[in-house]
């Protein structure tokens, strides 16, 4: 039987047209994803690089790690700016998402809460503007987030969450503890929403500590054991700088096995001037 050669009709100047459009559209598409690539990342460079405020009595230190898949970006922060009152603020927060449009909204919720704090710094009070902004907005995004009050006067510190990781607080005699205070939904949920405020007096050496679910939270890593291992970190550390307590902490992100980004917090009150007369 004799076989039939199949011939292809298709003319070689069809199939380069063919391939030349194929390759113009990958690399338009190249083009696009690099564009929201550098547009996230210039946005969270833009959130992040803001100095965080330096007091007599309080040192304070932030750490932030990238999301390790996707545009490798994320929708967390942290914060720290002086207040009208003399007092000063810090935030720290957790947008949904992982993409342009969580780092755009995490730019707009630091600028929402900087400009409700110039008419209030109670923490709740702060908390529950911004939130009504936010719904207001209309966003499709909730934010979970915690906001501080520390008074250099007084040395009160007071605090307020909205749907965010507890705080750790440590002491000089070596007690840790997970602060389980009452809190509100997440920002940009319900209108009207309240966040009551604890407040706290700072007597002693002392530290505290703020992170997000990407340091201490996994598929498979519960939120309680990436706690314990911040505890364990924490406890009888309050007299460790905040930058070396910072980036030790940080790393508990490494035990999640997931790929969010991360961010921590810390704030170490007392000893500074005592240490500086030392010194000198």
């Amino acid at each position: 039987m004799t076989r039939r050669r199949t011939v292809s009709s298709a003319d070689p100047g069809d199939l380069l047209h063919t391939l030349g459009d194929l390759t113009g559209r990958i690399l338009d598409r190249i083009e696009f994803q690099q564009a929201r690539v550098e547009l996230a990342a210039a946005l969270q460079r833009q959130v992040l690089a803001a100095e965080l405020p330096v007091l007599p009595r309080l040192q304070v230190a932030g750490r932030y790690a990238p999301a390790r898949a996707g545009l490798d970006i994320g929708g967390d922060w942290y914060d720290g700016f002086l207040m009208p009152d003399g007092s000063v603020g810090f935030t720290i927060g957790d947008v949904q998402g992982h993409d342009v449009e969580a780092a755009a909204l995490m730019g707009q919720v630091r600028t929402c809460l900087r400009a409700v704090a110039i008419a209030t710094t109670d923490p709740g009070e702060v908390l529950r503007r911004t939130n009504d902004l936010l719904v207001a907005m209309d966003s499709g995004l909730f934010v979970t987030c915690s906001f501080l009050r520390f008074d250099p006067v007084t040395s009160e510190l007071a605090d307020a969450r909205a749907g965010h990781v507890p705080a750790v607080w440590a002491t000089a005699d070596g007690r840790c503890d997970i602060i389980l205070n009452d809190g509100g939904l997440p920002l940009g949920i319900n209108a009207g929403e309240s966040y009551p405020s604890t407040r706290r007096l700072l007597t002693d050496v002392c530290a505290f500590v703020l992170l997000t679910d990407g340091v201490v939270e996994g598929p498979s890593y519960p939120i309680e054991e990436g706690l314990g291992r911040v505890v364990a970190l924490v406890g009888g550390a309050c007299r460790t700088e905040p930058d070396e307590l910072a980036a030790r902490i940080i790393k508990v992100a490494d035990f999640t096995g997931h790929s969010d980004d991360a961010a921590v917090l810390v704030l170490r009150y007392g000893g500074l001037p005592e240490q500086r007369q030392g010194g000198g």
